[in-house]
């Protein structure tokens, strides 16, 4: 399958990506082994912004990708965790390239005079084969808003989370329609997200998309609207999220939500040393005291 272009796919960058994310040992080319990399991924990288609230930008090239959250204990957004984890895909010979998605932020796509988002989230379509469990799947360890598990290409389909959401995919429509052909919806706690739907447990659209091709530059222009633009979150908050065994925390500036097994806490860092500390214990986000005290949140920069 066409698509991510690197030279990071290799057995030496497999076994440092597999130490990172707390693996033994490879993976089997399967569906199995594509659901036990992607929640081991969730549970290890932390999703985060804090490169572009830095005016770092965001940098596509697989290499620094690598470096920056296998070697130097960082986190990313959906572009860099994909990139990353399509790259480690190939190297355990499973076939992929990107789509690209409308995130919805809890807005009803079918409702009237609905504004349309631009394709700003991207994801995995990755050919399992004839292995067990095989056929085309949908995989996506970049969503920050909750921990989505691969699901088989099919309408319809669906999976229950650690943290007891409900997920499906449904074909909706033909492709190129500007409301998605397929959409990803999620049923489940609110407390269990990063605020991104809206507070009921009913099915909610998460992201639409097709299986048009995607180009770099495709991936360069959607990459480069979501780190730059004003109205972006990400270029107006400062975000992280991590998945934990069952549930899910996120930071949202000082103020971080943490859903464990059913029940959701929340509580406000007065302190940069504290907020930097759980960066790094809980959220597994290495940040030197530069970089906190450079996002502004306990003080002038």
């Amino acid at each position: 399958m066409a698509g991510f272009a690197g030279g990071v796919a290799s057995g030496d960058a497999l076994g440092g990506y597999l130490l990172r994310i707390g693996l033994g040992r490879r993976p089997v080319a399967s569906a199995e082994g594509l659901a036990a990399l992607q929640f081991a991924h969730r549970q290890a990288i932390g999703f985060e912004n804090f490169d572009v609230r830095l005016g770092r930008g965001i940098s596509l090239d697989p290499e620094r990708i690598y470096a920056k959250l296998v070697r130097g204990q960082r986190g990313g957004y959906c572009f860099e965790h994909n990139i990353l984890y399509a790259a480690m895909l190939r190297a355990m010979g499973l076939p992929c390239r990107p789509l690209l998605a409308r995130v919805w932020l809890g807005a009803d796509p079918d409702a009237a005079d609905i504004a349309i988002p631009a394709r700003t989230h991207v994801l995995v379509l990755v050919d399992v084969g004839e292995a067990e469990g095989g056929g085309l799947w949908v995989a996506d360890a970049g969503f920050g808003a909750a921990y989505v598990p691969p699901l088989p290409l099919s309408d319809g389909a669906c999976a229950t989370s650690a943290d007891g959401a409900r997920h499906r995919l449904r074909r909706v429509g033909p492709h190129g329609g500007l409301t998605g052909q397929w959409r990803l919806e999620r049923a489940g706690p609110p407390s269990a997200t990063d605020g991104r739907v809206l507070p009921h447990e009913d099915w909610q659209v998460q992201y639409s998309f097709d299986l048009g091709e995607v180009a770099p530059a495709d991936l360069e222009m959607s990459n480069h609207w979501t780190a730059t633009r004003a109205e972006s979150r990400f270029t107006r908050m400062d975000l992280a999220t991590i998945v934990l065994p069952q549930g899910f925390a996120s930071l949202n500036g000082r103020r971080m939500t943490i859903h464990h097994e059913g029940r959701g806490d929340t509580m406000e860092f007065l302190d940069a040393g504290d907020y930097r500390a759980a960066l790094g214990d809980l959220f597994r986000i290495v940040l030197s005291e530069d970089d906190v005290r450079g996002l502004g949140l306990f003080g002038a920069v």
